[in-house]
């Protein structure tokens, strides 16, 4: 059976249960009138995926800005499915895990995955622990790096976890690295149907990102990636996301384009200076810019907690040897939580304004 978003891989189950199209839609039914509240939002996806649309609607995480809608082929779905199924080597038959939230396109894209590539699909209820609902082993699961770092002394039960969402601290990849299964960063986003690149953390570990079948990078005018996946977009999909091209199908992440900061002429990337601080920072945190007379833009530190010594903290900065004079922070600002997206990013400028108030 040729793969198409129209068939139902004869070897996909879900949570142990065969279906054909037509179960399928039946189980779905099932699920937006009785199930809870994510489990509709399961079956509101299988229904829309099994209608006869050739198109379907999601909505992107809105970590830069307001979330918007975009319209995306099936077909061009179930080729980002396939692109992963080749580099992981996923075969028919193997088990995976859905545990994130399935309004998302990475909760979404597992659905598919399994879908198409004929998986023994389980799913259990999005939490930080997920692998505290299930006893299983499994062949490939995604999760964002809060689930796996309260999931680590279980994280040897997936063959192949794949990471997204978020960071990746310091401190959960010097854990992560110490694994014997296979782990992966990804880069991606909703426009590329999730991962266009993934970086081994473990076993074996890198620092550059190495593109998925059929895709090719390059670099605009800003240093910015752009993104060639003609299966998967008709057009090339140009980031704000800052690049260095370390040859073919491979580049190294410095940061977001719109995140730089000009401090006196300088400027600062604020992800090259968090990777930096957070093998001495505990507490979620991060740098960003803020106007000032003499710089133009002054940088600071804000940490998710509050009531912290400051002053005991900035003298701990200034003693780092990996920092240059310009990337220690000016001023440490704290709140009690930073605001995030529905799926859990930290939205910078809005938690800045909230310090600001």
């Amino acid at each position: 059976m040729n793969p198409s978003w129209q068939n139902i891989h004869k070897s996909f189950t879900l949570n142990g249960v065969s279906y054909s199209r037509v179960t399928l839609k039946e189980v779905a039914y099932s699920l937006v009138k009785e199930g809870l509240d994510y489990e509709k939002t399961i079956g509101d996806f299988l229904l829309d995926w099994c209608s006869h649309k050739e198109t379907l609607h999601v909505h992107t995480s809105g970590s830069t800005g307001k979330p918007k809608r975009i319209t995306l082929q099936k077909s061009k779905m179930v080729n980002s499915a396939l692109a992963t199924g080749q580099y992981f080597n996923l075969k028919s038959g193997e088990s995976a895990l859905l545990c994130l939230p399935t309004t998302s396109i990475a909760g979404k894209m597992m659905l598919v995955r399994a879908m198409v590539l004929g998986l023994r699909l389980d799913y259990v209820a999005p939490s930080s622990q997920p692998l505290d609902k299930t006893t299983k082993k499994y062949d490939f699961c995604a999760m964002v790096p809060l689930q796996a770092e309260k999931s680590i002394h279980q994280l040897n039960r997936i063959k192949q976890l794949i990471l997204g969402g978020a960071p990746i601290s310091y401190r959960l990849e010097e854990r992560l690295k110490e694994l014997s299964n296979s782990i992966y960063a990804t880069y991606g986003m909703t426009e590329t149907i999730t991962h266009i690149a993934v970086r081994p953390i473990s076993p074996k570990n890198e620092i550059s990102f190495e593109v998925l079948p059929s895709i090719e990078v390059s670099q605009d005018k800003r240093n910015c990636l752009v993104i060639h996946v003609p299966r998967i977009s008709d057009s090339p999909v140009i980031t704000n996301d800052l690049v260095e091209i370390k040859g073919k199908g491979r580049f190294l992440w410095l940061g977001r384009y719109d995140n730089v900061i000009n401090s006196g002429g300088v400027k600062l990337i604020p992800e090259q200076i968090e990777a930096k601080l957070s093998s001495l920072l505990e507490h979620r945190f991060f740098v960003t810019g803020i106007p000032d007379e003499t710089l133009g833009q002054k940088l600071i530190l804000i940490l998710e907690e509050e009531g912290v010594d400051e002053k005991t903290i900035m003298e701990s900065i200034k003693k780092m040897s990996t920092l240059n004079k310009f990337e220690v922070p000016k001023t440490i600002h704290s709140i009690e939580r930073f605001i995030e997206t529905k799926t859990g990013k930290v939205q910078r400028l809005e938690t800045l304004n909230a310090i600001k108030r």
